[in-house]
């Protein structure tokens, strides 16, 4: 049996311990994985991109009929104190730390029925840890990937609590000893087991477009930002399995990966087989956003 670290979390009002939450065995995240969640990077105590991730969060959370059981100040002020409390724990100031903030919300507790019942209160869970960051061989060297076929449900966008396929996903490149599973479907980029996919070819940013079909990471709007500022043409449109395999550069992003070069696909270099251009650049401009978040002009 797995001890859970003494780790600081917020459960349906209360802020304890992970040993000490519990939850009811009909919450129908258990039963169902009937929730969604959300999962903000903090940089030296500052929330990264929060309205960014709250506005996901009610996207969501509207598309699966569950009202926001908190306001986006509530959530913020939950995770502030858990970062506190974190860093306390740490013997370090709450700007001494990097940590990542996980959201979860249940549409609560209720006997077992498919039927999404309506007069029942949502399960609010939050914790906090030190968020663990690429290496720096990682990012010089790049990471390996494999591919496979998108055998997920066709409503990728809603950040549910639901990753049974993301799991299955995740484990072929675990299996393979590579990084990241890209995926396709029907012969087109989708998206990876827990990170979204760039494409370069010839100094141009290709994504896929914002669909049913991928979840919109955070980065999204970030990358398109830092393309615009460094004068990097962008484009989200459908991305064939070809154009990836013939790709300058391939990218992952997400919370924890920020952004992230593959430099093996299926065993075959990617480009050059070293990291590029284009995200030395995307690298550089993630940092300088992140260093702006933590200025008091950017909150």
């Amino acid at each position: 049996m797995t001890t859970l670290p003494p780790l600081p979390c917020y459960l349906n009002g209360v802020f304890t311990l992970l040993p000490d939450a519990k939850i009811s065995v009909m919450d129908r995240g258990f039963i169902f994985g009937d929730g969604v969640y959300e999962v903000v990077p903090a940089y030296g105590g500052q929330l990264f991109r929060f309205a960014e991730h709250m506005a996901r969060l009610d996207r969501s959370l509207a598309e699966v009929r569950i009202t926001n059981p908190l306001t986006h100040a509530q959530w913020a002020d939950v995770a502030q104190q858990l970062m506190a409390t974190f860093s306390a724990a740490k013997g370090v100031g709450a700007d001494a730390l990097d940590q990542l903030i996980y959201i979860q919300i249940t549409r609560g507790v209720a006997l077992r029925d498919h039927v999404m019942p309506t007069d029942i209160t949502p399960t609010v869970f939050v914790m906090t840890n030190a968020m663990k960051l690429p290496t720096e061989a990682q990012r010089s060297q790049g990471v390996a990937c494999v591919t496979a076929d998108d055998f997920r449900w066709e409503k990728a966008h809603i950040k549910s609590t639901s990753l049974l396929g993301a799991v299955f996903a995740r484990q072929i490149s675990f299996d393979a000893g590579a990084l990241e599973t890209v995926m396709f479907r029907n012969g087109f980029l989708s998206e990876a087991a827990a990170s979204n996919v760039w494409v370069v070819k010839d100094g141009r940013v290709l994504g896929t477009p914002k669909d049913s079909l991928v979840l919109e990471g955070i980065r999204y709007g970030l990358i398109e930002d830092i393309c615009r500022t460094r004068g990097i043409p962008f484009e989200l449109r459908r991305i064939s399995r070809e154009e990836v395999q013939q790709a300058d550069e391939v990218l992952l992003s997400s919370a924890t990966k920020e952004v992230l070069p593959v430099t093996l696909l299926d065993g075959q270099a990617v480009g050059s087989g070293q990291p590029g251009p284009v995200y030395a650049q995307l690298m550089a401009g993630y940092n300088e956003a992140k260093a702006q978040s933590l200025t008091p002009a950017a909150h």
